[in-house]
């Protein structure tokens, strides 16, 4: 077992993490003297898998059918009733052990999450943003944005409108989990915050309607009175701005006028993402099959999910794999560079960026492949690019249908799916 180590942090994270500690023995102090008491016993709760808003894809489900464990009456540790004093949360309701969740050191809010974002044009951006620098690219009925990570490492959540879709644009460092969902549920348009907590070192969001607990990583309710309920994921990537720009050249970028003074393009978790150090604030086990912060491309389809690694992407461009019974393939372009290794973003090494679509172009089966120099298909010989766009050839003008997919730390995402199948290639490595 190798042993832990902090990553270096900027000073505020360090003082917040110093003030946790603090939290911690005086919760244990309290534990002692008051310890909690258990509620009712648990109960199964079937939760549908329906939701007012459409489905971004015709794709098989993300999850299958899922059945939800709801527990009751609130036990929660000394700790976290400190922790979360004065919350209108019902910590009657939940889904999970609350002795998981641990204290992140900001309080709620203490990360502010953006509720009023402004854009610009990439123009603009240019003056502040490098071209390899990573962002989240979204696309919803057309309309594309991109979310630079150099922002959003800093207030982890924006609330957005595209159209008429409010979306949750949602970035976990700890995790390197950049997840977005639409936030219609149950005929709410819910506002979401940054809690303060973590759950296996991902980011647990709140709603501002009903004080629920959220995990980012799944988009579960996992506290309150949204407990079992499952937000919709909505397709978005990591990719460099340039990519983005040359893929959306109308697109809009989020603006740095957030209301907030923050060191934008400065990175608070210097070195964090090194292939030898150990995740922070997590305490579950450590799957062996990868590094802990190896980064992977995952996918979930039917009752199956399917991690990628990045070194062996690198290494092959293409993959093309079935998952839950859905043919995909999968792009790696590099490019991209990592926004939690140097302290300034844009001089940080290259990671690279990655894509999941459906192999099919109006109902035609393709091929993929690296040529050396391009992604082509083999039925037409089109070049295609990280967003799955045909950019030359016959097929000129043609978008792959994107797959949901993830782009994370490997401790996070077998932590969440420990029964994750490692593809290496073409074989399973459990």
């Amino acid at each position: 077992m190798r042993k832990w180590r902090l990553p270096p942090r900027a000073g505020w994270l360090i003082l917040a993490f110093i003030f946790g500690l603090i939290f911690v023995t005086i919760a244990l102090v309290a534990l002692i003297l008051d310890p909690g008491s258990r509620g009712e016993s648990a109960r199964v709760t079937p939760i549908s898998e329906s939701n007012p808003s459409s489905s971004p894809s015709s794709l098989p489900p993300l999850v299958p059918t899922r059945t939800v464990t709801m527990l009751h009456g609130d036990d929660r540790p000394s700790q976290l009733k400190y922790l979360t004093e004065g919350w209108k949360t019902d910590w009657t309701r939940h889904t999970i052990d609350y002795s998981e969740i641990l204290s992140g050191g900001p309080p709620r809010d203490g990360i502010p999450a953006i509720d009023h974002p402004k854009f610009i044009s990439s123009d603009q951006a240019s003056e502040w943003l490098g071209a390899r620098e990573p962002v989240i690219a979204l696309e919803v009925k057309g309309e594309a944005r991109a979310y630079p990570l150099q922002i959003l490492i800093w207030h982890e959540i924006a609330n957005d409108v595209i159209g008429e879709t409010p979306v949750a644009v949602t970035f976990c460092p700890l995790c390197n989990a950049a997840v977005v969902f639409d936030r219609r549920l149950k005929g709410r348009v819910l506002e979401f915050g940054v809690s303060g907590l973590l759950r296996n070192s991902d980011l647990i969001m709140y709603d501002r309607q009903t004080e629920s607990l959220w995990q980012q990583f799944t988009g579960e309710g996992i506290v309150g009175e949204m407990a079992g309920e499952l937000l919709t994921w909505l397709p978005a990537s990591i990719v460099s701005f340039e990519d983005f720009t040359l893929a959306h050249p109308d697109g809009l970028v989020l603006s740095r006028e957030t209301g907030y003074n923050r060191a934008y393009g400065r990175n608070p978790y210097v070195g964090y993402d090194d292939i030898d150090e150990s995740p922070f604030l997590f305490d579950g086990p450590t799957d062996e099959r990868l590094p802990a912060m190896a980064r992977v491309v995952t996918v979930s389809l039917g009752d199956e999910d399917v991690a990628y690694p990045y070194r062996l992407l690198a290494e092959k461009r293409v993959v093309h794999d079935v998952v839950g019974g859905q043919g995909i393939v999968v792009f790696y372009e590099p490019g991209t560079v990592s926004a939690l290794d140097a302290g300034r973003i844009a001089a940080s090494r290259d990671v690279g960026a990655t894509g999941v679509f459906a192999p099919y172009v109006d109902g035609q089966p393709l091929t993929f492949s690296w040529n050396g120099e391009h992604i082509v298909d083999s039925e037409t010989g089109s070049v295609w690019n990280i967003l799955g766009q045909a950019v030359a050839g016959p097929l000129a003008g043609k978008q792959l249908e994107a797959i949901l997919h993830g782009d994370h730390f490997w401790f996070s995402w077998a932590a969440f799916k420990p029964d994750t199948r490692v593809y290496v290639s073409g074989v399973d490595a459990n």
